[in-house]
């Protein structure tokens, strides 16, 4: 099963192999809100609007989740949910992504090559060689998005993390969005795995569009 990370890193992907154009930083902060959001579903990390804390330092067995575990649970300075997106964002989340694609390389999903540009740098893809994953991925989000049901936790989590860091038009249209989005702001307001989870879960949720509103576009 994949985590939020490898699934983030894997609907960036075009058929090309490249990542999909988005505004600027976003896919880091794509990265780091997934990382939080993995870190939350391991009973990690809890948070309310000033902070986040660390409740279990014990490694979840995920290099890409453990560095960042790490640097949470060293750190001397108390920090809110906002400040870590953003200080992950700009140290943790490159590393993380390439863990990620790594993984999905060597889970048979996704393929590396190589190609020159401008005669000098090496521009490396990843295209998609099983496209089962991506095509599941997405077939959860279309099924929640068009059902009344309560979903899967982790797949409200994906589709509101999906839809605050843009990746959601690379899915769908711009009319189905758009026909979606009372379905996507009822996930928002879901008690869906608990008073503590949901709260952590739409803390670092809120904070990713906090951070990404100071983006320049």
């Amino acid at each position: 099963m994949l985590n939020l990370v490898e699934e983030i890193v894997l609907l960036m992907i075009d058929d090309e192999g490249s990542f999909i154009p988005v505004r600027d930083t976003a896919f880091d902060h794509s990265v780091a809100g997934a990382v939080l959001m993995d870190l939350a579903f391991a009973n990690r990390i809890d948070t309310d609007s000033d902070r986040l804390t660390v409740i279990d330092s014990s490694p979840t067995g995920s290099a890409m989740l453990d560095s960042a575990l790490s640097l949470i649970a060293s750190s001397e300075e108390t920090r809110s949910p906002s400040a870590w997106i953003a200080a992950l964002a700009t140290d943790e989340a490159r590393p993380v992504r390439d863990m990620a694609l790594d993984s999905l390389v060597e889970r048979g999903i996704l393929e590396r090559s190589g190609a020159k540009f401008l005669w000098v740098f090496e521009r490396l893809r990843h295209p998609i060689v099983d496209d089962r994953e991506e095509r599941a991925v997405k077939r959860r989000i279309a099924g929640v998005l068009l059902s009344d049901d309560i979903p899967d936790p982790r797949d409200a989590a994906l589709i509101c993390l999906a839809d605050a860091c843009g990746v959601l038009p690379a899915i769908f249209s711009v009319q189905e969005i758009e026909k979606a989005r009372p379905r996507i702001e009822q996930l928002r307001k879901l008690d869906l795995i608990g008073r503590e989870m949901s709260g952590a879960i739409e803390e670092i949720e809120r904070s990713i569009i906090v951070a990404m509103s100071y983006m320049p576009h």
